[in-house]
């Protein structure tokens, strides 16, 4: 069987699986990721160093190839056969081509269909302000991102942006136009797409990951001027990211950041996908609401403080991790060794839970 069947095969498979991942690995089977667990393909050889760069060669096209070996690793999509869609990063591990694909679904699901709480269509609705779903990779935070523009796309004449690094969910234009950028074939960086954003008029903007100072700083401004911003960043918790993102300017600049984030961010939702106890993962959430308390503690820098406002605060929508992990283990959804695996403080879960 040549490299492009096998390729087919395993593409196929880890659609059918309805895995997350696939992983191809030189000195190990092919192996996806299928509820959170990695699993190797048992009928499948060890990757050899010509089959990675057999498999993994077929995904790109020449000039992708040429920057794969300039700058040793690469992100891109790929769209097998109309079949799967897959968000590709390629690199080199000790010498050795390797790849972790993503399995995109072609449908982009709704916010019930991800078991996701009612007052996320609150984010959907709103006209202007700054908007963060956080978390570590591969918890969910572009397919939730994903469901709630898609609920502007249905219910709103607005014009929607995203600026991406690949495209992951193609969006079928409803009431709102959406014009999707990616980095390297729409526009040739990131800073220039940012650069000429709002030349575009917009009206919702989504950029795919917040990476420095200067998408922070386009994102806020964007918001500030009248326009609703969604973006991601892999931290572990509201609180977390807002110190991430006050510490990722110069001193000299915080002042002027700290206003300008206490006026723009509206709501920031960390997520988790924990294995449910009947197959397949469910979201935990922790959601901040900004509210007139959070906006005072930004301004005065007592970040810390932030974790308690949106535990007293759940008559406003809001709720904590370990709050939200508490319901899933009572609901018997989650099993408590996997909520405390994923817990940021397993102690105050299991106290949570004791009073519950």
């Amino acid at each position: 069987m040549d490299f492009p069947e096998k390729l087919k095969d395993l593409l196929i498979t880890t659609a059918r699986q309805n895995a997350s991942d696939l992983h191809i690995a030189v000195g190990r089977r092919p192996t996806l990721r299928i509820d959170g667990t990695l699993v190797p393909f048992a009928q499948e050889e060890i990757v050899t160093p010509d089959a990675a760069k057999g498999l993994i060669g077929a995904l790109l096209t020449p000039e992708q190839k040429e920057k794969l070996e300039k700058d040793r690793q690469i992100d891109f999509a790929y769209s097998f056969e109309d079949k799967a869609r897959f968000r590709v990063n390629a690199y080199y591990q000790r010498g050795y081509l390797a790849a972790a694909l993503r399995l995109i679904n072609a449908r982009i699901r709704t916010l019930e269909e991800l078991s996701l709480p009612p007052i996320l269509h609150d984010f959907a609705k709103l006209s202007q302000g700054f908007v963060l779903v956080v978390g570590p990779a591969g918890h969910g935070k572009s397919t939730t991102l994903a469901g709630i523009l898609d609920e502007v796309n249905h219910s709103r004449g607005d014009h929607i942006i995203t600026i991406e690094d690949p495209i992951e969910y193609l969006f079928t234009q409803d009431r709102g136009i959406i014009s999707q950028r990616e980095v390297g074939s729409d526009t040739l960086t990131f800073d220039d797409a940012l650069r000429t954003l709002l030349r575009q008029d917009p009206d919702v903007v989504m950029i795919g990951e917040m990476r420095d100072s200067r998408s922070i700083a386009t994102a806020m401004t964007a918001a500030e001027t009248g326009h609703l911003v969604f973006s991601t960043l892999h931290t572990n918790s509201a609180s977390q990211t807002i110190d991430r993102i006050i510490d990722s300017f110069p001193a000299e600049q915080q002042g002027q950041l700290i206003s300008q984030l206490s006026a723009t961010l509206v709501g920031i939702i960390s997520q988790r996908l924990l294995p449910r106890l009947e197959g397949g993962r469910v979201p935990a959430l922790e959601i901040m609401i900004v509210n007139s308390a959070i906006r005072n503690l930004i301004r005065e820098h007592k970040i810390y403080q932030i974790d308690l406002v949106i535990e007293t605060s759940l008559q406003e929508g809001m709720i904590t991790l370990n709050r939200s992990m508490a319901n899933l283990v009572k609901n018997k959804e989650v099993s408590l060794e996997n909520a405390e695996l994923y817990s940021n403080n397993p102690s105050e879960l299991r106290i949570l839970l004791e009073r519950m």
